[in-house]
């Protein structure tokens, strides 16, 4: 789920580059691509290397260091020395302060950069890098740095004798493994809170997608962050993930990404030093569009946005709608009208909206779900077409007359896909919102605002939005139940999930 993408996604591009020119840029584009380990870029331990591959024309965009055990070690290592040693975790506040908001400047300084980056390695269109991933990372860096100089600690209430300090202490190292599909933004929550509470952290980024969080990294050193506070380790998931997950000074591992993977960091932190784990796995959120919903151009347009933003692929997509059928005709129509105006095609064009999926392996994936499609009586609307080969771009899909307990309905397709099933009234449509096993996040069309209330309260969701989509920020938490996951990134919660609680008693006598 992109940070305020909501706020930001319907405002253009301002820049005189063309599709040409960022074309040319993203060619001429020389990345760093070794491992970052105690403010430096030094080769992997092995040597190795894996490809980094660009998804919109297969060419090789660098050579990327390939982190293992060794070099995980080495970064836990050099993260865990400026913690025992105080360097930042005892740093005055408002040094700190000063230190992450220069590092959010440079960020947005070296915006076009980092944006190209992130476009080149994901696939995603260069208008929503621009003007989404990077501004919204940077504010998550801006906004931890300054919630630093303004928390306070507790005195309980202890006999006057007595004087009982409640205080949050830093945790220590933090493992971050984050996903593909936002890799700097994703980052940045798991970055912004950890470092201001005083942690060091080592961030494992998704194979395909490590250069844009590599340039945070050289940004952080060049903003005044101490030298072993920020790592960063490209590699395998089955090498560097798995082995900063089992490493015995990692004091919590923060998870992005599959639920299969998600158990995995489970198992990890119990067979090591039973590290705290925090998991963000997915969703198939819902939306719910009943019949007393006024404005269906304004569902339509959230809809799309919040099913097509990004191809579909982001955790919180509102991949579901349940519709009651007295508005589901008109409802469609309004779909197909935003589509017109939805704007499909090449990533560097900074006016595309939709560009093609990260990766074959991911269209693949689509196909497969597309595949399915019809044989339980499924119906499509528009889209619906696969794609093979060098295409990577499947076309904005609407699907009609899904079971709710069709895998269709049930599993969480990472596309631009959306299902439409059918309720009979509003019990139901909130039975069948509730009937999956991913509980992310929702949302409730209606004009009723005590109908709104009851039934966003029967959601069972991390985040209930009511007549709107995707309204976020950094200010409120992400998270969810189930197969979505535990924990919270984002708002000062997230402060309190990279500490813990720690008790001073003094005997005043």
């Amino acid at each position: 789920m992109p940070d305020s993408h909501t706020f930001n996604r319907e405002i253009k591009v301002s820049t005189m580059a063309t599709n040409t020119d960022w074309h040319q840029r993203a060619l001429d584009l020389k990345p760093e691509s070794k491992i970052f380990i105690n403010g430096a870029y030094v080769d992997a331990a092995s040597g190795k290397t894996f490809e980094d591959i660009a998804p919109h024309d297969d060419r090789l965009i660098a050579h990327v260091a390939s982190g293992d055990i060794e070099d995980i070690d080495r970064a836990v290592k050099s993260a865990k020395k400026v913690f025992d040693d105080g360097t930042w975790r005892e740093m005055n506040p408002r040094d700190k302060k000063a230190i992450m908001l220069r590092w959010s400047g440079l960020m947005l300084e070296n915006k076009e950069e980092l944006a190209l980056l992130e476009a080149v390695d994901t696939g995603k269109p260069i208008g929503d890098t621009l003007s989404v991933d990077v501004p919204n990372a940077a504010r998550v860096i801006s906004w931890y740095g300054e919630a630093i100089d303004k928390r306070y600690d507790e005195i309980a209430p202890a006999p006057r004798n007595a004087l009982a300090m409640i205080t949050r202490e830093p945790l220590g190292v933090i493992g971050a493994v984050v996903p593909w599909n936002y890799p700097m933004m994703i980052a940045s929550w798991k970055i912004g809170p950890a470092v201001a509470m005083g942690n060091s952290i080592v961030v494992k980024p998704a194979e395909n997608s490590s250069l844009s969080t590599l340039k945070m990294a050289e940004l952080a050193i060049e903003a005044g962050l101490p030298a072993g506070v920020f790592n960063v380790v490209p590699g395998l998931g089955i090498e560097a993930g798995q082995a900063l997950a089992r490493h015995m000074d990692v004091a919590k591992i923060a998870f992005t990404g599959s639920p299969a993977v998600g158990r995995k960091m489970l198992e990890y932190a119990t067979q090591s030093n039973m590290k705290q784990v925090a998991l963000e796995l997915g969703g198939k959120s819902a939306q719910v569009i009943l019949n007393d919903c006024v404005d269906l151009e304004a569902a339509a347009s959230a809809i799309g946005w919040g099913i097509y933003y990004n191809a579909g692929q982001t955790c919180s997509a509102g991949s579901r709608i349940i519709v009651e059928k007295g508005v589901k005709e008109e409802l469609f129509a309004h779909l197909r009208t935003f589509l017109e105006s939805f704007v499909v095609g090449s990533q560097f064009d900074p006016s595309t909206q939709m560009a093609g999926l990260v990766s074959k392996i991911q269209r693949d994936r689509v196909n497969a779900y597309l595949d399915l499609i019809g044989r339980d009586g499924e119906k499509i609307i528009f889209g619906g077409e696969k794609t093979h080969g060098a295409d990577l771009l499947i076309a904005p899909t609407l699907i009609d007359n899904v079971k709710p307990t069709s895998r269709l309905a049930q599993e969480e397709i990472f596309g631009p896909v959306l299902t439409s099933i059918d309720a009979k009234d509003a019990d139901e449509a909130i039975a069948i919102a509730n009937g999956t096993e991913y509980s992310l996040a929702a949302s409730i069309w209606t004009s009723n605002i005590a109908k709104a209330h009851t039934l966003a309260r029967r959601l069972r969701a991390g985040t209930v939005w009511v007549n709107t989509f995707d309204m976020v920020d950094v200010i409120t938490p992400i998270g969810g139940f189930g197969l979505s996951g535990s924990g919270r990134d984002k708002s000062l919660h997230a402060l309190d999930t990279y500490s813990a609680l720690k008790t001073t008693w003094i005997d005043l006598n």
